[in-house]
């Protein structure tokens, strides 16, 4: 039985394209799933997530309805540049900032991964595509709707949200606990295993058994795609930067589907629907105990409104 999981942490073997599109000097590694004479789909994964994390049912999904996902590695994760040369952020130094409201700077920011996106369309000489962004890969597909809607047919938000993170929103208990350790801390490949099960059962709220050979091989395997894991920490210190996108978010006028999982344990299930209420032109999908990732199982529960979302704005 396939582990519906978040992350496929192997090839895809019927993959049509792949190769590297450029923004300035950062050098964006994409694959295409093609096929090309269907409507394409930008997906946008989150933190610290390579292309390798949106699951294969997933792109087999949309595929079969007549799309054409595309996939990236954002900046500073899996073949994409990499910035490890600015080292990891002072997360101490960075968190007193992030309590008490100061400002907060990171090597790049939220835009500019929001133009790595559009980089890769315009490698693919793709004039309009739909947009769906996973967790901060959402946040990234806000910037991307509200400034260049011309280039959506529509916008899909899953398991994220528009406000800045703050205190009330930052994720609590075991949860913040190993978020902090990834964001500070080299560890073998052993203990890096043993935090991503536990970190994924946390994210799933307890619905998928993730101590398995399967996953941990897939850790494996992702690891040696992508051996410099720094850019976890500076991609964070991007979310923790980015100025509020609530009054952006309210121009969006694309058709907008928001998913949240009503268990999520990083993004508040409140923020999804606060989203919602922004964005004039949006249907809010509540998904009944669906935590932070996108399951099979998650996936049943809005497949059908998905597609209805894709079809009748393409």
């Amino acid at each position: 039985m396939r582990l519906a999981i978040l992350i496929t942490f192997s090839f895809f073997v019927f993959s049509e394209d792949e190769g590297y599109a450029t923004n300035g000097d950062v050098q964006i590694y994409y694959k295409d799933f093609g096929p090309e004479n269907n409507t394409p789909v930008l997906l946008v994964m989150g933190l610290g997530g390579q292309l390798t994390y949106w699951p294969q049912f997933f792109i087999e999904f949309l595929q079969e309805n007549g799309y054409r996902p595309i996939v990236y590695d954002n900046r500073d994760v899996g073949l994409s540049t990499s910035f490890k040369e600015y080292g990891r952020p002072n997360f101490i130094w960075n968190y007193v900032k992030f309590y008490t409201g100061l400002p907060i700077r990171s090597t790049y920011s939220l835009g500019d991964m929001a133009n790595d996106g559009l980089a890769v369309l315009d490698h693919l000489s793709i004039d309009k595509s739909h947009l769906v962004g996973m967790s901060m890969g959402g946040m990234i597909s806000q910037h991307l709707a509200s400034n260049n809607e011309e280039r959506f047919y529509s916008l899909t938000l899953i398991a994220s949200m528009a406000k800045t993170p703050d205190a009330s929103t930052a994720p609590r208990g075991r949860l913040a606990k190993l978020l902090n350790d990834r964001s500070r801390r080299e560890k073998t490949i052993e203990k890096r295993i043993e935090r991503a099960v536990e970190i994924y059962s946390i994210l799933d709220a307890g619905n998928t058994d993730f101590d398995t050979p399967e996953f941990k091989q897939g850790v494996i395997d992702n690891i040696n795609r992508s051996k410099e894991d720094s850019g976890f920490s500076r991609q964070l210190l991007a979310i923790l930067a980015d100025k509020s996108r609530e009054e952006s978010v309210r121009n969006i006028t694309l058709p907008t589907l928001i998913i949240h999982g009503e268990l999520d344990p990083l993004i508040p299930f409140k923020e999804g629907l606060n989203t919602h209420k922004l964005i004039n032109s949006s249907t809010f999908v509540p998904v009944k105990d669906m935590g932070h990732l996108l399951t099979q199982k998650s996936l049943d529960n809005f497949n059908s409104e998905i597609i209805v979302h894709l079809d009748s704005n393409s």
